[in-house]
C-alpha cells in the first residue's frame, strides 16, 4: 500500500524534521532556530529527490535521486551551492542519520505498519533501538579511530 504525497509529506515533517531538530539541539547544543534553515533545506532536497523518483519512469531507488539532487545543488557549479552549504553546515551529520536509518526499515509506509499486529510494535522498537545503538557504536569507533576527540 503506497502512501500518497500528502501523507508522505506529513510523515516527513513529523518524523525527520522534528527528530533532526531535537537531535541537533540535544547532541550539538545548536538552537532550534539556528537549525531550521538547514533542516528545511535537507527536507527540500529529499522532497525533490523523492518527487523525481516518482516522475522519472526508471526502476531506480528514490535515495539515488535524493543523493543526486543534493550533489547537484551543493556542487561548485551550482549558483545556490554556498547558501545550501551555509544552511546545512549547522546540522550535525549524526542528527538526521538515525531517523534515515529507522525510516528506511519501514519504508515510510505507516498505514501498513499500523495495520500489523501489536507484536510488530515490539519488533519495531527493538529495530529502532538496535539501529540507534549500532549507529552510535560505529560513530564512536570511527571518531576514536580518526582522533576526533583529541
Amino acid at each position: 500500500m503506497a502512501m500518497n504525497m500528502r501523507n508522505w509529506t506529513l510523515s516527513l515533517i513529523l518524523t525527520s524534521v522534528v527528530t533532526t531538530l531535537m537531535a541537533n539541539l540535544i547532541g550539538n547544543n545548536v538552537s532550534i532556530t539556528e537549525s531550521i534553515p538547514g533542516v528545511l533545506t535537507l527536507s527540500a532536497i529529499a522532497f525533490v529527490g523523492i518527487s523525481l523518483g516518482k516522475l522519472i519512469p526508471l526502476k531506480i531507488p528514490p535515495i539515488v535521486y535524493v543523493v543526486l539532487t543534493g550533489m547537484v545543488v551543493a556542487s561548485p557549479i551550482s549558483p545556490i551551492a554556498q547558501p545550501i552549504i551555509d544552511a546545512t553546515a549547522k546540522i550535525s551529520f549524526m542528527a538526521p542519520i538515525t531517523i534515515v536509518g529507522t525510516l528506511a526499515g519501514i519504508g515510510l509506509d505507516f498505514k501498513s505498519f499500523i495495520s500489523q499486529s501489536w507484536k510488530m510494535v515490539i519488533v519495531a522498537i527493538l529495530v529502532f533501538t538496535g539501529t540507534f545503538l549500532i549507529q552510535a557504536t560505529f560513530a564512536e569507533v570511527f571518531l576514536n579511530v580518526t582522533n576526533t576527540f583529541e
